[in-house]
């Protein structure tokens, strides 16, 4: 049982305790060098990128939110959450809940109201934590990509 956490902004120190949540808790196989690259990137666009950890009494990383200011030329701006995850062993005491009200209050600030996410199908119980959270599923999707090389 966590006892006490915090939420603060991320950092590149937070780099293994990310990658290891993305391996673990996302089933995200991606090089860590890789990882590092793409996160220096993310942080020095803070205009565009938010990311956050939640942090226990012992400054150990017990999840992230990662999300994206997201324009659109038929709506209004948004924030897109890209990843949120929570180690397991610390699930169901708050912590996704407090990343998200994070993230609520980061938009607030920037005069965004709209928060969105896209969550792989088979995904049942982070469905059902969104929806606690107010989330309303508004359609489905397939995801297409192409590897120019």
């Amino acid at each position: 049982m966590i006892e006490k956490f915090f939420i603060r902004e991320a950092t590149l120190f937070d780099l293994a305790a990310i990658h290891r949540l993305n391996t673990n808790e996302l089933g995200y196989d991606y090089q860590i060098e890789k990882a590092k690259n793409q996160l220096v990137q993310l942080l020095e666009d803070q205009r565009h990128h938010l990311l956050a950890v939640a942090e226990d009494s012992h400054h150990q990383v017990l999840g992230y939110l990662h999300a994206e200011v997201y324009h659109e030329i038929y709506a209004d701006p948004a924030l897109n959450i890209l990843a949120l995850a929570v180690n397991r062993l610390a699930q169901g005491q708050g912590i996704g809940t407090a990343l998200v009200v994070w993230l609520e209050e980061a938009g607030k600030s920037r005069n965004i109201w709209t928060i969105r996410l896209n969550s792989g199908a088979n995904r049942h119980e982070a469905h059902a934590f969104y929806r606690r959270l107010g989330f309303e599923e508004i359609k489905t999707q397939k995801k297409f990509v192409r590897v120019n090389r």
